[in-house]
């Protein structure tokens, strides 16, 4: 089972950007996507074969996600249970024969780590919910974490360390979840792998001199490890500021 996850940093300018066509090249059976800025009405997306999620923000062209798959899932839930966290269209969960898929846009601590202190208490609440759905079953747990987790995951980690999605607070929240019986699918296939990035600035060049982060992931339960196949990166595969993750899992 192939499964991709995509911070398409706003479905409707990206469609217009070959979306359509890196759906078909990389035909997966489920495809996750993260900051979607979108209602499902905004626009015509021919998604034959897959069947439809959608978590859109209150604020309209904010945050959003979405999930097409061509499985049908035995049940559907947005958002964590939590009216405070639940407003931005940042959580899907669909629960399948063998796993439970949660789909997340975690929320951006921002420029002076103005939304930091928030960050923290989503991160507490996400655990817990995250944690909780783990005790029923394994967990495929996808999407933008904003947070780059080691040195070895951002181009400049001295110059970045106070900054937002490098903190050492989010770091430890990331560390705390991983602890918890995650596994960082890509590092634990891949632990020496350099250079490896999902995001990079619009500014400086960035992108073609790959100064990026690697803030994209596919964590799994420890238990669900041994099913992992393959953890990828498509960092050529343009139409947003992030690239495509990927898992394969045996079935």
């Amino acid at each position: 089972m192939k499964l991709i996850s995509w911070n398409v940093n706003g479905l409707r300018a990206c469609l217009g950007k070959g979306f359509l066509d890196t759906l078909k090249t990389l035909d997966p059976d489920i495809m996750c996507l993260q900051e979607t800025k979108m209602r499902r009405e905004q626009a015509e997306i021919d998604l034959k074969g897959y069947r439809e999620y959608w978590n859109s923000a209150v604020k309209k062209g904010y945050s959003g996600a979405a999930v097409f798959t061509k499985q049908r899932p035995l049940g559907e839930h947005y958002g964590i249970g939590m009216t405070q966290h639940d407003q931005e269209g940042r959580v899907i969960t669909l629960e399948f024969k063998t796993f439970i898929l949660v789909n997340v846009y975690t929320p951006n601590s921002r420029a002076e780590l103005e939304r930091l202190e928030y960050r923290m208490e989503w991160e507490d609440a996400f655990r817990q919910y995250i944690t909780a759905l783990d005790r029923s079953k394994p967990v495929v747990l996808c999407g933008d974490l904003n947070v780059a987790h080691e040195e070895i995951d951002l181009k400049n980690p001295k110059s970045n360390r106070k900054n937002a999605g490098f903190t050492d607070e989010e770091r430890g929240k990331l560390t705390e979840l991983l602890k918890t019986g995650f596994c960082d699918t890509f590092r634990t296939l891949h632990p020496e792998t350099s250079g490896a990035y999902t995001w990079w600035s619009f500014r400086g060049n960035a992108r073609a001199n790959n100064a990026g982060w690697r803030i994209d992931y596919f964590l799994v339960s420890s238990r669900l490890m041994p099913k992992v196949k393959e953890a990828v990166i498509f960092p050529d595969i343009p139409g947003s500021d992030h690239c495509p993750v990927g898992l394969v899992l045996k079935r």
